[in-house]
């Protein structure tokens, strides 16, 4: 019998290192990288994953917090409209419990999160050579040079929910 899953979708940064983020973390099954879109002035297509993961293994609030600090989300940057700071959910229940965590982890940030609470409409995935790019190309000069230190990141601060063998 195969287990049930929720979905998230995550936007900040290049969405190679979401991807890479993401597929580190325990209880995370799939993590479909590409771009979504919102509505209104979020309705344009961004770099992002959808996130499947198991609730009794890893908990929204838990994705949440390691996505703040893994892009830079109290960054108003010129890049935001490729990298948009956002939780795409697909339900009202994760659209409260992101928007209380959001008020909730404001703390642990010196400036305000930009991250924005969206829904979701639309999913364009990445084409196929861009798809698992890290777990990929480890020793591409990107990845060691971007994608490597957010990994460390996840280890030193959130060892308890990393995948060890992963990495």
């Amino acid at each position: 019998m195969m287990e049930s899953t929720n979905k998230i979708a995550f936007g900040g940064g290049c969405h190679w290192c979401t991807e890479a983020v993401f597929q580190s973390i325990k209880g995370v099954v799939r993590v479909e990288q590409g771009f979504v879109a919102s509505t209104d002035k979020a309705s344009y297509f961004s770099e992002a994953v959808v996130v499947h993961y198991q609730n009794h293994k890893v908990t929204l609030e838990d994705l949440i917090l390691i996505h703040l600090h893994s892009h830079r989300a109290t960054s108003a940057h010129s890049m935001r409209r490729k990298y948009r700071s956002a939780i795409y959910v697909y339900n009202q229940r994760d659209k409260e419990i992101s928007t209380k965590a959001l008020e909730n982890y404001q703390g642990e940030f010196n400036n305000k999160l930009v991250t924005q609470v969206l829904p979701f409409v639309a999913f364009k995935p990445s084409e196929a050579q861009f798809q698992n790019y890290y777990y990929s190309n480890p020793k591409k000069p990107f990845c060691e040079a971007y994608i490597s230190p957010k990994l460390q990141l996840l280890v030193h601060k959130f060892e308890a929910l990393v995948d060890k063998e992963k990495l």
